[in-house]
């Protein structure tokens, strides 16, 4: 049995008993899920301790070994790709959105509770300008200690092509050294990978366990709604595999597969990495440019799935609270979520608090973003499979030829 049905049996298995386990607040069912429970939590963090290695050693290596201006050809069109996609997903949401949530019929709910307690939430919300300043770290050695990704990412670039400056052997020196990083990082996630379905299984039963009753009940539709488009943007993903990249949407599919469960049950498309870096080498035999540059570069920005979902959330506020949205107003949203994709602060539920700028500016109450918090658990389940979807994707669009057979010719 292939590692890929493993990972998927041990999420279906844990939703299903988590399921069968809710609510696990009290009794039996408590204990089974509080044993269970930090087996999860001891293989996320094995997840996380070989991202900053293998994220800076493979760009390293990658930018290192490929010249300047590779680096800027492929880190060009990907970032290409990136805004591209995230503009077909913000007209995705805007489009299908308002249609689906009338189908059911989300704008009868109410949810008085919730917003009251939303009324009091205290929403911080990081200013731009700070954000900015800090893309280049002060101290790259604390940006790492924080897992602050993008202003690390920033630096290994900086450092990596200030390293194609120096002489050549003192150059080789270092793509010598940070490979070696990376091979031996490798080895480390074979053995994390190898217990994936046990880690899999643990995550998926305490979140059905604690969470499974609450989807049912007057926010079903909303987030059937926001599930049904993520599943619709996925797919999309595949036929543009096919068309513009020399991979089978078969392959494809197969490499995508373990970092999905995992970012579905992980919620968080930095612990992917490891994985994706693992199949797209491995599986789809990318080349480092596209491996090494891409992958690391698009799980640090790149937010494929959140327009189309923090766009249904938009109009399920506005129906909730019986705002209605002109023309102008929806296009000016649509297009204001999407752009802010790409900035998401590093703290819960970031990609929801920085929209409380636009809420304010278009009349929508800051309310609705604490019942969106409230409700953001699935939604950002499948925002985070359909995000590491999309980053594989993209490495594969903007591969040159990769190295030895090609993935179609296997």
């Amino acid at each position: 049995m292939s590692l890929t049905t493993r990972v998927l049996l041990g999420l279906i298995l844990g939703l299903v008993l988590g399921v069968v386990l809710a609510p696990a607040d009290a009794g039996w069912a408590a204990t089974v899920v509080g044993w269970i429970e930090p087996v999860g939590g001891l293989w996320v963090n094995a997840i996380r301790m070989t991202v900053i290695p293998l994220l800076v050693s493979l760009l390293l290596a990658g930018i290192t070994s490929s010249g300047t201006r590779t680096v800027a050809q492929t880190g060009g069109r990907a970032l290409g790709w990136f805004v591209g996609l995230a503009a077909v997903s913000s007209a995705l949401g805007g489009v299908l959105a308002p249609p689906l949530l009338g189908l059911f019929g989300t704008s009868g709910v109410e949810l008085p509770e919730v917003a009251a307690g939303a009324a009091s939430t205290d929403v911080t919300l990081p200013p731009f300008r700070d954000w900015f300043v800090g893309l280049l770290p002060a101290n790259p050695v604390e940006a790492a200690a924080e897992g602050a990704i993008l202003p690390l990412v920033l630096f290994t670039v900086v450092f990596g092509l200030a390293a194609t400056r120096v002489a050549a052997e003192h150059r080789d020196r270092i793509t010598k050294a940070a490979d070696a990083v990376a091979q031996t990082v490798f080895v480390v996630v074979d053995w994390i990978l190898a217990a994936a379905p046990v880690g899999v299984f643990a995550l998926s039963l305490n979140l059905a366990a604690r969470t499974g009753a609450s989807v049912v009940g007057a926010v079903a539709g909303y987030v059937i709604v926001t599930a049904a488009l993520v599943i619709v943007a996925t797919m999309l993903l595949y036929p543009l595999v096919g068309l513009f990249s020399r991979t089978r949407v078969s392959l494809f599919a197969k490499a995508a597969a373990p970092a999905q469960a995992v970012g579905f049950s992980t919620r968080s498309s930095l612990a992917t990495l490891p994985v994706l870096i693992e199949e797209a080498e491995n599986t789809l035999r990318l080349p480092a440019q596209a491996s090494a540059l891409v992958l690391p570069a698009a799980v640090a920005v790149f937010k494929y799935a959140s327009p189309v979902v923090r766009i249904t959330g938009m109009f399920f506020v506005a129906s909730l609270f019986g705002i209605e949205l002109g023309l102008i107003e929806t296009v000016s949203l649509v297009v204001g979520l999407g752009a802010l994709s790409f900035y998401s602060p590093g703290i819960p539920s970031g990609g929801l608090f920085v929209m409380a700028p636009l809420y304010q500016a278009f009349g929508l109450p800051i309310e609705g973003i604490g019942i969106l918090i409230a409700l953001d658990i699935v939604p950002d389940m499948f925002i985070t499979m359909s995000n590491v979807t999309a980053d594989l994707a993209v490495a594969a669009v903007v591969a040159p030829a990769p190295a030895g057979v090609p993935p179609e010719l296997e």
